[in-house]
């Protein structure tokens, strides 16, 4: 059994950090976005660990 890995796929709106966290843990991309953008509205460090992981993830 292959492992799932973080990496930004191809098909990918901004910078696929959304998409690519959707892939690794099975949900759907827009849910993950939904979340992400839900999540925009509290306090804290959202935008600045998703800049954090635009950098870190490789693309596909």
């Amino acid at each position: 059994m292959a492992a799932l890995v973080l990496v930004r796929p191809r098909d990918r709106w901004i910078a696929g950090v959304c998409s690519g966290l959707a892939r690794r843990f099975g949900m759907s991309p827009n849910v993950m976005r939904l979340i992400f953008v839900i999540s925009c509205a509290l306090p804290g460090p959202q935008f600045l660990l998703y800049i954090a992981l635009w950098i870190v993830m490789p693309s596909e």
